[in-house]
């Protein structure tokens, strides 16, 4: 992996072409939709729209845990969004979340429809809804705030720069992947050495900030992020590893992780989610594959 570089920035940047790799054809310097179209609406309070990337999973996750825990409130319809077809740029979409990133609700529970956009902030009002997986008040509930608000600092290194340049630039350069694997390991370091004395990140209660963290980082802890376990050497962080493996099989994570899903075995895909008994019967798999 080595690099040349003749590049000088111009004065304005300008974008004339497309840029991003397998992902150039829906990057763009603008905001707003790129076509009409209104989302589907299922019958349960929450409608969810989204992909089976990890910040739709810690969603999912938290959905399933819910109902585990016997929130029949929490019910659900999971809408697939593909990402990679622009679907987030269609106008119904946008109406919810004006960021075009997934996940996406509605919250109709109450007298009006709230829109609850960013994966943290869905997790935040979720967990306070039902009285779930947060603390109420004090150092414990700052506690688990902190580790939420880590994994959204810190996961754009892994995602949009490690993962980027390692798995999907166009093409390999030494410099970006070297200093996105170095960060990407100083964090691990920073989780190993939080989970060496307890059984989860924020203490020995299972939280909002394991759902947050444990897609991302537990799922790269398992070998299943960018196929970069051997090269970033996961096996090491031993601590990270028994927490990926303790979270990884819980039933609801495991049903949390399959929704949405369009990549790796059929049989952790669920394209959709309109009721528990889709796990069973799997009649979501009948939906179209993901080109």
């Amino acid at each position: 992996m080595s690099e040349t570089s003749n590049y000088t920035p111009p004065k304005v940047w300008v974008w004339d072409k497309e840029s991003g790799g397998q992902f150039a054809s829906i990057n763009r310097p603008i905001a707003g939709p790129t076509h009409d179209k209104e989302l589907p609406v299922g019958e349960h309070p929450f409608q969810l729209y989204s992909q089976g990337t990890p910040n739709g999973v810690k969603v999912t996750v938290m959905f399933e845990e819910l109902l585990a825990a016997g929130h029949a409130e929490a019910e659900y319809d999971a809408w697939l969004i593909q990402i990679g077809k622009g679907e987030q740029f269609g106008s119904g979409f946008v109406d919810i979340n004006p960021n075009s990133k997934i996940p996406a609700l509605l919250d109709r529970s109450g007298a009006e429809p709230v829109r609850v956009f960013e994966s943290a902030s869905i997790l935040f009002h979720l967990a306070e809804k039902f009285d779930a997986f947060l603390p109420r008040s004090g150092a414990a509930r700052t506690g688990v705030m902190n580790w939420v608000f880590w994994q959204m600092g810190s996961a754009p290194y892994l995602g949009g720069g490690f993962g980027h340049f390692y798995a999907y630039a166009p093409e390999k350069w030494e410099y970006p992947i070297n200093r996105f694997a170095m960060e990407v390991k100083r964090q691990l370091d920073v989780l190993n050495r939080e989970l060496a004395n307890k059984s989860f990140i924020a203490g020995e209660d299972y939280t909002i900030a394991d759902m947050a963290i444990w897609p991302w980082y537990g799922q790269l802890a398992l070998g299943r992020q960018y196929s970069a376990g051997e090269f970033l050497d996961v096996e090491s962080y031993e601590h990270v590893q028994r927490w990926a493996k303790a979270i990884d099989a819980r039933p609801a994570v495991s049903r949390g992780r399959m929704v949405n899903r369009t990549a790796g075995e059929p049989k952790y895909q669920l394209r959709e989610r309109h009721a528990a008994s889709d796990f069973d019967t799997r009649t979501q798999d009948k939906l179209e594959a993901a080109e």
